[in-house]
């Protein structure tokens, strides 16, 4: 699938409700994707606040205005990121753009705001989007879908990697070698960084998220209520499966903290997250040699110790432990640059998921097109 090579920028607004993460790629094939400028626009207090309204109580008038806003957003994230390359809306061949997602309950639906054509009027180009619910007609769990990514542009040429994402939710791939579907799979592994920061602005409100891990490590670990934690019986789920703020979001974190208080409610979570990894690794990645973690989680010094530790210790066997950022670029931007590619994918019309990652019933063209 060689054509000329194309700019593109790819658009990714996660489970962590951080904000949209913007990444302007040159794609010349399918392997073939480098990554030319990147920003992250974050929400600010109000429009986390709007999202998390949406998850639990908002009404449809305040839903439907959001799907507008939720595209204003990214539009602003395109626009800063284009005026800091010196680039044009004119210059992109088009946007992939992931949405915000608002509902994750497969088999049913997977559900993201965003109106494509905000994007498509301002920028003048192609918007690809919706990219999740083919799959979920297909009898997939629409997630994880970066796994594609993962297998033709992030494996090892000589061998076996997973590749850690550790967003909101946290999810692996194992890649047998780079450019290898078969034998290749993925899964969310549960909570990543939504639990953690949820409990962080419930114990001190003026804090985002814990930076520099100082509410963790302030924290001990509540065994008790972690054991019990660890019983949810998603964990021992088998794959393929996916999961999200529904289940693990913010009355998951305020449960936790009424029932643990303090610090120690964002080191239990910190916990939570670390050792359910390392269980899912254990139990489902029997060849883990190597992992390489990218996401917010990647930046939390706390988090990053502790899965080191429960890796060892869970797979019994040394495992190297790398980051994203050491091996590629900077690993804030994978996934942004995976819907790049993934939008790449379905204008050549060629498909976008991988069953043993989504349960999906077969390979499909993913998303659909709103045209410049």
């Amino acid at each position: 699938m060689t054509t000329d090579p194309v700019l593109a920028v790819g658009l990714m607004s996660g489970t962590s409700l951080d904000g949209v993460d913007a990444a302007l790629v040159r794609i010349a094939d399918t392997t073939d994707v480098s990554l030319v400028n990147f920003r992250s626009h974050p929400y600010d207090d109000a429009a986390r606040a709007s999202l998390e309204r949406a998850f639990c109580q908002a009404t449809a008038r305040e839903l439907a205005h959001l799907h507008v806003q939720a595209a204003e957003w990214a539009a602003d994230a395109v626009e800063a990121l284009l005026a800091d390359s010196g680039r044009t809306g004119a210059e992109l061949g088009f946007i992939a753009f992931h949405g915000q997602t608002i509902w994750h309950e497969p088999p049913a639906v997977s559900w993201q705001l965003g109106e494509p054509a905000v994007l498509a009027e301002r920028f003048g180009t192609t918007v690809v989007h919706n990219f999740r619910a083919r799959d979920v007609a297909a009898g997939g769990e629409g997630a994880p879908l970066v796994p594609v990514a993962d297998v033709l542009l992030f494996g090892s040429d000589t061998h076996s990697r997973v590749l850690l994402n550790i967003g909101g939710m946290a999810n692996l791939t194992f890649v047998p070698r780079r450019g290898m579907t078969e034998g290749a799979f993925a899964f969310d592994t549960g909570p990543g960084m939504a639990v953690i920061d949820a409990a962080s602005r419930l114990v001190d409100p003026s804090l985002p998220y814990d930076r520099d891990a100082v509410l963790a490590t302030r924290g001990t670990v509540d065994t008790a209520v972690l054991d019990e934690l660890l019983l949810d019986p998603y964990f021992e789920r088998r794959p393929p499966k996916s999961t999200g703020r529904e289940r693990f979001g913010a009355e998951y974190a305020a449960a936790l903290t009424e029932r643990v208080p303090g610090p120690d409610a964002v080191r239990t979570a910190v916990e939570l997250t670390a050792q359910s990894i390392a269980r899912a690794v254990a139990q489902w990645v029997p060849d883990a040699g190597e992992v390489v973690v990218s996401g917010g989680g990647s930046h939390h010094p706390v988090l990053m110790q502790q899965l080191a530790q429960h890796l060892r210790r869970a797979t019994g066997r040394p495992i190297a432990m790398l980051r994203f950022d050491d091996l590629f670029f900077t690993g804030d931007a994978k996934e942004a640059v995976a819907f790049a590619l993934l939008g790449y994918l379905t204008l050549a019309g060629a498909a976008g998921n991988l069953p043993a990652a989504t349960g999906a019933k077969g390979r499909r063209v993913l998303g659909a097109i709103t045209p410049r």
